[in-house]
């Protein structure tokens, strides 16, 4: 047996191998961004984004903005259930869908805020392995729960044990933080039904709280009650009242126990509704009937909300990313998912007034999301928690492209710039790529960029020579620095004390992965299987 301090961890063919990822620049089309011509709420927002392009080049892209700002991160990736990966024996497809995943919920984390979580569905093909996965990246400590959400009310009869739920793996960025921040979960019409007034208490309606007998184990609680009957109980031989006797005391003199309608029956002390934190603990047990199923999804919303649309086979209803973002999100919070689907998340953030990212390669972004955004927008969408939320329309969204690789072949087979970036795209692609942030001034034509008060970058697509360098270092002043980023330049570059010179394709080669546009789950972008793999199974 390991010890306490073993560290458990998964390995499987290919681990060590990461993507140098190039941080690429999004850019905006505003002919697909769409928005309500008004307000209709003050709270509306506008600014949330939908991105069209490989999840992980996209991921790569937020991380300078968006690192440590994402409240809740909830993701339906692609199950492994073979189908995806038929051209692969198992051993391979196992490991391959380990890798991706892994690159994914790395960058995931890095995005979520201290408060933050993530909420992952899987099936039982990978869910225990990724269990061990996601306990390696974000501390067996930090794990929240596995929640089993009733997918499936039917019963098929084709298989050996017919599967009705799915795995909703829950990680904490930090859950000693988290936890300060979890919400109840709202009671339902029934939970608040349980609580009655019999007898008219002012207060009220209550529940049972402490009340009655129970098998005892300790001697502390057995003791004469005299009912207002005048009846004399005591608990029987071998069991205890619930409460102590000063409890009992204490509740008596504030009249908060209730002793039956002819006060002959042993005492139950109150527990008024108006007392008890206003709401419920969530659980790990979702059924259908609280949190849809993907049949409900599809039969009773996507197929009305969009009648010419093949809907997906197994769309997540809204009720469950609504439960999700109840307990883990407040209006205003920033919510991301970057295996968009149907952009049911993206439809039921935005319909509960929280920010939202969202990311899908597949042209369902533009056959699915984009229609079904634009009637939640326009107030058009009856369907899914639409009433639940009063929700009215409103609000808007910016849609954005990956920029292709900033730098590609020339018919030499030398590393160029893109001929697709102008020069404020080269500048905005340079400063992600150093750690700037893209801020050009209006007044200082070599303000690209800044990383701190007196810290500039300028990129230029000239060739400098010592003239021009000499008259950038007497602007810049001896109180500021300025990384100047070109294509070539004559003379010395260390002769300015102020000045960072550096060559462009030159200083960047070793950076990334150039030219590399898609690290999707699709089986004809994924790398060829080792002719010898060796032991293929995944050890712990």
């Amino acid at each position: 047996m390991p010890s306490k301090k073993t560290k458990l961890e998964l390995t499987w063919i290919g681990k060590e191998n990461r993507p140098k990822l190039e941080p690429r620049i999004l850019l905006e089309d505003p002919e697909q961004s769409y928005h309500a011509p008004h307000r209709v709420e003050k709270e509306d927002l506008f600014d949330n984004k939908l991105i069209f392009g490989d999840n992980l080049l996209a991921l790569k892209a937020l991380e300078q903005e968006y690192a440590g700002k994402v409240k809740c991160v909830f993701i339906d990736p692609p199950y492994n259930t073979g189908s995806a990966f038929e051209h692969y024996d198992d051993g391979v497809e196992h490991s391959l869908w380990l890798s991706l995943i892994r690159d994914r919920i790395d960058l995931l984390r890095h995005l979520l805020d201290d408060e933050g979580s993530i909420w992952i569905t899987v099936d039982d093909n990978e869910a225990h392995y990724l269990k061990v996965l996601c306990d390696e990246i974000f501390g067996r400590g930090n794990f929240v729960a596995s929640i089993a959400w009733e997918k499936d009310k039917g019963r098929r009869g084709d298989t050996y044990i017919s599967g009705a739920h799915d795995h909703i793996l829950v990680y904490a960025k930090n859950l000693n933080v988290w936890r300060k921040f979890r919400n109840l979960l709202p009671r339902t019409e029934a939970q608040t039904k349980r609580y009655k007034n019999p007898d008219n208490d002012p207060r009220g309606p209550w529940l049972q709280g402490d009340n009655g007998t129970a098998k005892s184990g300790s001697d502390g609680a057995r003791f004469e009650i005299t009912l207002p009957s005048g009846r004399i109980v005591t608990p029987p031989s071998g069991n205890y009242w619930r409460f102590s006797k000063a409890n009992f005391e204490r509740a008596r003199a504030e009249n908060r126990v209730h002793f039956g309608k002819g006060g002959d029956s042993l005492p139950v002390i109150k527990r008024y509704l108006s007392e008890v934190q206003q709401g419920v603990v969530p659980r790990t047990w979702w059924p259908g009937e609280e949190a849809g199923t993907n049949q409900s999804a599809k039969r009773d919303h996507l197929r009305k909300l969009l009648p010419e649309i093949t809907p997906f086979a197994t769309p997540k209803p809204e009720e469950l990313l609504e439960r999700i973002l109840l307990i883990s999100t407040n209006p205003g919070d920033l919510v991301l998912d970057s295996f968009l689907g149907s952009g049911t998340t993206a439809a039921v953030a935005h319909k509960m007034g929280r920010r939202w990212i969202g990311i899908e390669l597949g042209e369902h972004c533009h056959t699915h999301c984009i229609p079904r955004l634009k009637k939640v927008i326009d107030g058009e969408d009856p369907g899914g928690i639409t009433k639940a939320v009063n929700w009215k329309g409103g609000g808007g969204f910016r849609y954005y492209k990956l920029a292709p690789s900033l730098l590609e072949k020339d018919k030499w087979d030398n590393w160029v710039i893109s001929q697709d970036y102008n020069p404020a795209m080269l500048a905005e692609a340079v400063c992600k790529l150093e750690g700037f942030t893209y801020a050009p001034s209006d007044s200082l034509y070599w303000q690209h960029g800044t990383s701190t008060e007196t810290d500039f970058i300028y990129v230029t697509t000239a060739k400098l020579n010592h003239a021009q360098l000499q008259q950038l270092s007497d602007e810049v002043g001896a109180n500021r620095s300025l990384l100047v980023v070109c294509p070539a330049f004559r003379g010395k570059k260390d002769g300015y004390e102020n000045l960072t010179v550096k060559k462009v394709p030159k200083a960047v080669l070793d950076r990334c992965e150039w030219g590399h546009d898609d690290y999707s789950l699709r089986v004809d972008n994924l790398p060829e299987a080792p002719a010898e793999p060796g032991q293929q199974e995944l050890e712990i």
